[in-house]
């Protein structure tokens, strides 16, 4: 199976990326998450996107706030799947990221997901590798049934509660 990569512009969105890869190991997923800069560490983003493919990858996962480049500079230098988490906080709480993140130019498309939306980018990359995994997609037909069954129970009680 490819790898996916958690790539973060800091330390300090650890704690919101860390759902990604917690969602990543229960569905069995190899990853790796790394930090990176558009900005600071723009040569080593750029290599790392570039040679991404031959390293073994499918999918990357990349979350940044505020100028919110980091999903874009990988988009530029790979043809993967690049998924961007935009991060809140700053001054617009988010807003200015998550406008960086889904206002890409035509033809490099980055795919973005709610702000802090880590979970539905793990979820969203399992997706996009299930394409040629079928047990893996099995898994993914899973969580849904699974999700499908809480809802039912929490009707049921509520329900159950207004009788």
């Amino acid at each position: 199976m490819k790898k996916v990569a958690v790539i973060m512009g800091s330390d300090s969105d650890w704690p919101v990326v860390q759902s990604a890869c917690v969602w990543l190991d229960a569905f069995d997923i190899p990853y790796e998450a790394h930090i990176f800069s558009a900005h600071r560490t723009p040569e080593e983003a750029a290599k790392f996107a570039k040679e991404a493919r031959k390293n073994g990858f499918g999918v990357l996962i990349c979350a940044a706030g505020m100028a919110a480049h980091l999903a874009g500079a990988f988009a530029a230098n790979t043809t993967l799947p690049v998924i961007g988490i935009p991060m809140k906080g700053g001054a617009l709480d988010g807003i200015d990221a998550l406008l960086s993140t889904v206002q890409m130019p035509s033809g490099v498309p980055v795919a973005t997901v709610a702000l802090n939306g880590a979970k539905n980018a793990a979820i969203l990359a399992a997706e996009i590798l299930s394409v040629a995994d079928e047990s893996l997609a099995a898994r993914l037909n899973e969580d849904r049934a699974n999700m499908r069954r809480q809802v039912a129970r929490k009707e049921a009680d509520l329900q159950a509660s207004l009788r």
